[in-house]
């Protein structure tokens, strides 16, 4: 933006987010325009009162001091003889970057005319400045807007002190929008006399609501993803985050959302409303990042509906901008570790490959030059961050399945440099040679089996680590060679890697994570054996299943690799605690954060750690396509190019169907029980293999029945 510079209110900035105004005239024939646009904080622009664009917190999050996204809007359409083009700035994600500099905007429109001469019209000193009806905007602490208060524009725009656009660069990922809007299914009285509205969905948005007031008349509401078990409304668990919604009025009718903050709710508490309440006056506005919807699920067993269910709502109240943890509490963070054992199952149940292209360049950014990846991304505290083995892993195991989904070559070649430095980084850390040993690590995260409040179980960190080393230098091995490069050292090292883990832990193995670790990264000579041996420690334990964020996405696997289907088909059913389906007996719209966020006797989970909306454990859903349907990639063909279906059914479930939508057309497996046979009907856009019933079929393009 060579005519544009970032700009500030010349008065000290506040909680009050300013509103730059910009007025000027075109008088001639107007054959493009362009707005060019980005800010430190996030943003909303205006054009004659149009609003520019969809894009809900422009410009996004990304490790803002490596990387800044720039907008490009076409606003020919919006263009008059007398133009009032107005930004609105706030903080969103950017106050959390420390040691940054105060929120800032830069925007250049360039004007093409039709006799060919074009005019730019950028950010500078001739912007006027206001304090706006937004007087107080956060990213975790909500909104206070005051539709009464008239703007004056008698402040003027100062240059910023750090004026450099070296950070600049076009937009990559996907554009945040309103997606939904979901209407007031119940409107419920508490047993504390507190009217609460129920959408029915817990989800991340926002609440929009219309209402006739006089001036000064006050609005104000409250959020929940829970009642307790009272019936009464409850967001403790929001720990610091106050999530407040204020709002003073104006004279008459008037309609209000903000949309430069979100939510995560389901129940909305009416503090104060100067009129009757009555459910269509209020709308809860969905956002999410915009993402082609291509997996489905459906299934004879509600149950299992309603699982697929939640985590399709797990994935879009999470996936905004960047793959967060939760979407309520002061946290909101993209967690590696939560990404990576949840991509396959992202993957198929939308198209994430540009949403994660986009979110794997800031972990690059993010990445130390000794190799250290971060827990989050983008890090709020660069150099200062916590470095885990399963979390920081994600470098390697997320590019890869979006290889697998897509077929996307370009991902991996952007990424293979910074996996390999991740690799030394390990080999450089450990105490022992060819493991990965000592380290600070989240491990089996959230793991049954210890003490009760306890974050970490009895499985040994160093399994868990050790497992994940041999996994991502068998990536590496596995990237080279689709890129054509020399990887024999990396294939030398995870066979030492593999033989060490097998010297040093001789298959003794205590818990179901540290059984699971062996069977999943083939680290174990005798499979069968170790798989015995985690079927029977899973009997000995009630058929239920003790594992955290690191056991949980193969345990099903491993279980149905080894002959123990119906095994886990009885973890995936139970509907007792612990299990996937137990909190829908308790009203669960989407994945928990713990297996007991709310208790068999209605006692909540401490609050200093118990989201609502965490979608860690809906990686079960890559079983439920992978294996109950049986639809696969092949990595020697991948991106779909041929489909391998395996479809694996079970008596207590009558009928089951998947699809996904495919870059060559749809997949789709179904079967179902009739007259005491199972029928299976595979549909493949590609020429397939099918194991059915343990034989084996190569199928053409084309629907196929057996």
């Amino acid at each position: 933006m060579l005519n544009a510079s970032w700009i500030q209110p010349s008065y000290k900035l506040s909680r009050v987010c300013p509103l730059f105004k910009k007025d000027f005239s075109v008088n001639k024939q107007v054959d493009s325009a362009v707005l060019y646009i980005t800010a430190r904080g996030v943003y909303e622009a205006t054009l004659n009162s149009q609003r520019i664009g969809d894009f809900i917190m422009a410009p996004g999050w990304t490790a803002y001091h490596k990387r800044l996204q720039v907008q490009a809007y076409d606003v020919t359409s919006l263009l008059k003889k007398d133009n009032t083009l107005t930004l609105h700035l706030a903080e969103g994600w950017f106050w959390r970057l420390k040691k940054r500099q105060p929120k800032a905007i830069i925007a250049e429109l360039r004007i093409k005319y039709a006799d060919g001469t074009s005019e730019s019209i950028g950010t500078d000193k001739s912007w006027r400045v206001a304090k706006s009806n937004l007087r107080f905007c956060h990213l975790y602490n909500g909104i206070k807007y005051d539709a009464s208060y008239i703007p004056s524009f008698r402040y003027s725009a100062v240059i910023a002190k750090d004026n450099s656009q070296d950070l600049l660069i076009p937009q990559q990922g996907e554009t945040v929008k309103e997606q939904e809007r979901l209407t007031v299914k119940e409107i419920i009285t508490t047993p504390k006399g507190e009217t609460v509205l129920d959408f029915g969905q817990n989800l991340t948005g926002y609440l929009e609501f219309t209402v006739k007031a006089k001036k000064g008349d006050k609005v104000s509401f409250s959020f929940a993803e829970i009642l307790d078990k009272d019936g009464n409304f409850y967001n403790k668990n929001y720990r610091k985050a106050k999530a407040l919604y204020k709002y003073t009025c104006k004279d008459g009718l008037q309609t209000y959302k903000p949309n430069l903050t979100f939510y995560g709710f389901r129940y909305v508490r009416i503090d104060s409303y100067p009129a009757d309440i009555e459910s269509q006056n209020f709308t809860a506005i969905v956002v999410h990042s915009e993402m082609k919807r291509t997996g489905y699920i459906e299934s004879s067993d509600p149950a299992l509906n309603q699982l697929f269910n939640n985590i399709i709502w797990g994935q879009k109240g999470n996936f905004l901008d960047i793959p967060t943890d939760c979407p309520q509490r002061d946290e909101r963070l993209g967690w590696t570790g939560d990404a990576q054992v949840f991509i396959r199952t992202a993957s198929y149940n939308y198209d994430v490959l540009k949403f994660f292209k986009k979110w794997l360049n800031d972990m690059k950014a993010e990445q130390e030059e000794n190799g250290a990846v971060p827990d989050f991304v983008p890090s709020i505290y660069p150099h200062k961050h916590r470095v885990s083995t399963a979390w920081s892993d994600a470098i390697a195991i997320c590019p890869w399945q979006c290889y697998l989904t897509y077929g996307d070559t370009e991902i991996l070649e952007s990424i293979f440099e910074s996996v390999c430095k991740w690799a030394q980084y390990i080999a450089n850390k450990t105490t022992k040679p060819n493991l990965w040993t000592g380290g600070d690590h989240y491990a089996d995260w959230l793991e049954l089996g210890g003490k009760y409040g306890a974050f970490k179980g009895p499985t040994r960190d160093d399994i868990v680590a050790s497992a994940y080393y041999a996994n991502t230098v068998n990536l590496i091995v596995k990237m080279g060679k689709v890129l054509g490069k020399d990887v024999s050292g990396y294939q030398e090292l995870h066979k030492n890697i593999r033989s060490a883990f097998i010297a040093e832990y001789k298959d003794d193995f205590q818990t179901q994570t540290e059984h699971i670790m062996a069977l999943q990264f083939e680290l174990t000579d005798n499979p069968q054996a170790v798989a015995d041996s985690l079927a029977e420690l899973i009997h000995r334990q009630g058929d239920m299943l003790q594992t955290g964020f690191v056991g949980t996405p193969y345990i099903l696997h491993v279980l149905s690799k080894y002959g123990y289907s119906e095994l886990a088909y009885t973890l995936l059913l139970r509907k007792e605690y612990p299990s996937w389906l137990y909190p829908i007996s308790k009203g669960a719209t989407t994945i928990w954060e713990h297996w007991d966020g709310i208790k068999p006797n209605g006692d909540i989970w401490p609050a200093a750690m118990n989201s609502y909306n965490h979608y860690a454990y809906g990686a079960v859903g890559d079983w439920m396509y992978g294996v109950i349907a049986g639809i696969n990639t092949v990595e020697e063909a991948p991106g779909f190019k041929r489909v391998h279906f395996a479809p694996t059914p079970d008596e207590r479930i009558d009928w089951f169907k998947a699809e996904i939508d495919t870059a060559f057309g749809k997949v789709s497996s179904r079967w179902w029980h009739e007259n005491g046979r199972v029928h299976y009907e595979l549909i493949t856009p590609t020429d397939a293999t099918a194991i059915i019933d343990g034989k084996a079929y190569e199928l053409s393009p084309g629907k196929h029945i057996f």
